[in-house]
């Protein structure tokens, strides 16, 4: 299939521990993880999470920061510089991670109503940290 539309492909996180981190977002968030056993080999530098068929977030070590060269100043990304990621939904899987998150201890915001978003105003949002303190925003459309 070739579809040239631009998607989103994948968002990259800075975390302490990438198995920890996976692990959280497997069983906290319900997220498949993807490169999990290659990394644990050593033979990737930073396992996934899969979102959907079409995108991915990954997982980079904080200790991979000093070798971000790409660009003058990439590795001064290594904090929180983005305000945060948002999940869409359907209903169902919205309130089976509160739950998986509420059931874990892992603090959540009080749900709000009509936040504006990729596909207009949802119908509710919460927000919630992952152990390395990126902030993500779970919605629903439906």
């Amino acid at each position: 299939m070739t579809d040239n539309t631009t998607r989103l492909d994948h968002i990259v996180l800075w975390v302490r521990d990438p198995v920890a981190a996976a692990d959280f977002y497997e069983k906290a968030v319900g997220l498949e993880p993807v490169r999990l056993a290659e990394f644990t080999a050593g033979e990737a530098p930073f396992p996934s999470v899969r979102v959907n068929d079409e995108a991915i977030v990954d997982l980079m070590p904080l200790t991979m920061a000093e070798r971000m060269k790409m660009l003058p100043g990439a590795a001064d990304s290594s904090g929180h510089p983005v305000n945060h990621v948002c999940l869409a939904l359907p209903q169902d899987a919205f309130d089976a991670l509160r739950a998986r998150l509420e059931e874990r201890a892992v603090p959540v915001s009080d749900v709000s109503q009509g936040s504006f978003g990729a596909r207009g105003k949802a119908t509710s949002s919460f927000y919630f940290r992952d152990p390395d303190g990126n902030v993500f925003e779970a919605r629903h459309y439906d």
